[in-house]
């Protein structure tokens, strides 16, 4: 028979659980963004955690399944951030789907983004699991649908074959951004260059 008193201990035990875990999550994210993937080493997670490894793989199978799990929540709040831009941004469907690919493009410069997102994940994860956990692809769909039933998209042009190429073209730019030793006047150039691309599908 389940006591309130058991009831009360789980709930204790849940509660910190959860605060392991996000804690975990805090640190690492820190660390992979300043130092990298391979810079980071489980000990000085576990450390800076102030937690025992033992909670960490109580947690996530290994460093790799914790990466994954703040790339997913990197990711979460890039969308966040997007669809806000969106949202917001003044004027006709246009002008608020180019609104979230500027959103896209300046974050590229963000340390945190251009470590964890675009330098260590597609290594880290692997190419067919970083595809497949990157949320892109489905924004891209939504977007270019919104676009279709405006009327602002090329009627001739598919929205599952452009959504594939964008994501390809916003990828490239973002690595562009994020590598060039100047980040500002990359993003001006590659802005410039992306929205002559766009053009071309706007109907």
């Amino acid at each position: 028979m389940t006591t309130v008193a058991d009831s009360t201990d789980r709930s204790r035990k849940a509660e910190q659980a959860d605060r392991t875990r996000a804690n975990l999550m805090v640190v690492a994210r820190s660390l992979f963004a300043e130092r990298g993937y391979a810079g980071t080493a489980t000990e000085e997670i576990v450390q800076q955690a102030g937690v025992t490894r033992g909670a960490l793989y109580h947690h996530f199978r290994d460093k790799r399944d914790l990466f994954e799990a703040v790339f997913i929540e990197v990711q979460a709040e890039m969308r966040e951030r997007i669809g806000t831009a969106s949202r917001n941004a003044a004027g006709e469907p246009w002008d608020k789907f180019r609104a979230g690919f500027d959103v896209y493009l300046d974050h590229s410069m963000d340390p945190t983004v251009r470590r964890i997102l675009l330098l260590d994940a597609p290594s880290v994860l692997g190419w067919e699991r970083w595809r497949e956990v990157d949320a892109s692809l489905a924004m891209l769909r939504n977007g270019l649908t919104g676009l279709r039933t405006s009327g602002h998209l090329d009627p001739s042009m598919g929205i599952e074959e452009i959504a594939h190429l964008l994501r390809g073209v916003a990828s490239e730019a973002a690595h562009m951004i994020a590598l060039a030793s100047d980040a500002a006047g990359t993003r001006r150039a590659v802005g410039d260059a992306v929205d002559r691309l766009l053009q071309s599908v706007r109907a």
